[in-house]
């Protein structure tokens, strides 16, 4: 272990190529090295992936990190791997089985393994951890366990289980957005009470926060095509819909000359996912039409606008998507298009999310029935098919049945269950998170409308003060267009676009489904 402050820091060089810690990084990763547990809350963009990666260099063992994306995932091991660091790994769909089997008889030749979740749930891959020696277990964008984890990951609040199963290594959790009860959900989930918490102030006064109220969904297409033609930088602009987003692209493809645009969201392949990514990483897509699905670790510094055409559910998620704008410290914008009735269509997926009250009752009486015609072993697919419901919504059933002992390792149990306890629990607990997601929403609402600094009310909740913008602030105190001159991206043509007919069939899709994420 390498422990003195100039010795850390001549490591940081070696490996990485910076003369200095950012704020919050020596810290962290002086309480991680020492065994410390810590909870970590840093701004956007402020090098988190630092605090586990040097020490995972510098220390014996293996450091396990929990990531939420496959591409972001590929994109920390290739810059590892840019930087002759050889031994990170990310465990995912794209590993060919020869390629699964010979990682999982080597791990412990890696220094660093990444994997989902739900890839931690895997017995066989559980066995071989267990027999070698794990370190640090880091859990990245740890406010997918509160964000996520209660609905559509429920495999985040099982996190705490696996780590048992490895003598309980050094934890450490990294988030750039988490109010002191979500700081709170984190430390219950992994039950570590005691963990040390670095907690910085997450505001960056480099973005200016823009409200437009807009009259119409057609007057807020206008809008989008006026920005992107009056600013050639690069942009994210995200939907809550996917249709939306995908024929909101297409449409601007075909109205804007000498811009790159694309879309992107959690329904296409992973393969053409990443492919959009790096294109976009590479600078050779202007503009992104996206869902939530994308931007989660992306670290490109000049990204200068984030347009959202609907409203976020919640602020954190809000927070979390402008703060991938302007990293390298340059003036960015912050725009929202509101329009009076944009509550309706997040407040219709948290009602819908979730199975209701006669849901939760018809699904626990038919498992009763299965088990008791002898029926014990689950089948995810089998189950889905034949109630009728989403693989969201079984898998958030599936895992409150759990936790009352019902499905025990894949095994239907009824005998000496108390089925009429569990149905009002799940019901009762149901309706506990649409209450909760509700009042987030209404929180963001009142953000929106607010007459106040947008910069202040945005960023007070989750902190004691805040710094004075840089440049311009928000649509409540002033801010000019006219005013906001950023560095414009040279005129490309289309003529690079080599992936352009693998792509086709993407741009041209006419059947899509109208969903989240």
């Amino acid at each position: 272990m390498i422990e003195s402050k100039f010795n850390l820091q001549e490591a940081l060089k070696y490996y990485f190529q910076y003369d200095s810690f950012r704020q919050g990084q020596e810290e962290i990763i002086t309480d991680v090295m020492n065994g410390n547990d810590v909870l970590g809350v840093l701004p956007t963009g402020s090098g988190k992936s630092i605090c586990y990666q040097l020490p995972a260099i510098l220390q014996n063992g293996v450091t396990i990190v929990v990531s939420p994306l496959i591409s972001l995932m590929i994109d920390q091991v290739k810059e590892l791997k840019a930087k002759g660091i050889k031994d990170a790994i990310a465990l995912n769909s794209f590993l060919s089985r020869e390629e699964r089997h010979n990682v999982l008889n080597n791990l412990g030749n890696y220094r660093l393994i990444y994997l989902s979740p739900e890839w931690a749930q895997n017995s066989i891959f559980i066995d071989k951890l267990q027999q070698i020696n794990v370190t640090l277990f880091v859990i990245d964008e740890a406010h997918c366990i509160s964000q996520w984890g209660h609905e559509f990951r429920p495999d985040y609040l099982k996190l705490h289980d696996i780590i048992a199963k490895l003598e309980n290594p050094t934890i450490l959790a990294l988030s750039a957005t988490a109010t002191p009860d979500v700081q709170d959900d984190i430390i219950n989930s992994l039950n570590r009470t005691r963990i040390t918490k670095h907690i910085f102030p997450m505001d960056r006064d480099n973005i200016a926060f823009c409200i437009e109220k807009i009259e119409s969904m057609n007057e807020k297409k206008d809008r989008i095509q006026e920005i992107i033609q009056q600013y050639h930088v690069p942009t994210l602009i995200y939907f809550t819909s996917r249709y939306l987003a995908e024929e909101t692209s297409r449409w601007l493809s075909s109205t804007i000359q000498n811009r790159n645009i694309a879309y992107y969201h959690g329904g296409m392949e992973a393969t053409d996912r990443i492919h959009i990514q790096q294109q976009f990483m590479n600078n050779q897509l202007d503009v992104i039409c996206c869902t939530s699905a994308f931007g989660m670790g992306i670290n490109k510094p000049d990204i200068r606008l984030v347009i959202h055409y609907h409203l976020p559910s919640q602020i954190e998620s809000y927070i979390q998507e402008v703060g991938r704008a302007g990293r390298d410290g340059k003036e960015s914008v912050s725009v929202i298009l509101y329009a009076s009735g944009d509550w309706a269509l997040p407040r219709q997926i948290i009602q819908q999310e979730l199975p209701t009250k006669e849901d939760v009752y018809r699904i626990v009486d038919w498992l009763q029935g299965l088990s008791n015609q002898g029926h014990h072993t689950i089948i995810d697919e089998e189950v889905i098919s034949h109630l009728q419901i989403s693989e969201v919504q079984w898998r958030f059933i599936r895992s409150q049945i759990e936790k009352h002992d019902m499905i025990v390792e894949n095994q239907l149990i009824t005998e000496d269950v108390n089925i009429e306890m569990i149905k009002k629990e799940i019901s009762n607990y149901i309706e506990e998170r649409v209450t909760y997601k509700e009042k987030k929403l209404a929180e963001m609402i009142n953000w929106v409308n607010s007459d106040q600094c947008y910069r202040q009310k945005l960023y007070m909740p989750f902190q004691d003060s805040y710094r004075p913008s840089v440049g311009q602030c928000c649509s409540n105190c002033y801010f000019q267009w006219s005013e906001w001159l950023p560095e414009t991206t040279e005129n490309r043509t289309t003529e690079f676009l080599s992936w352009e007919s693998k792509l086709q069939s993407i741009f041209h899709i006419t059947e899509v489904e109208h969903e989240t994420r």
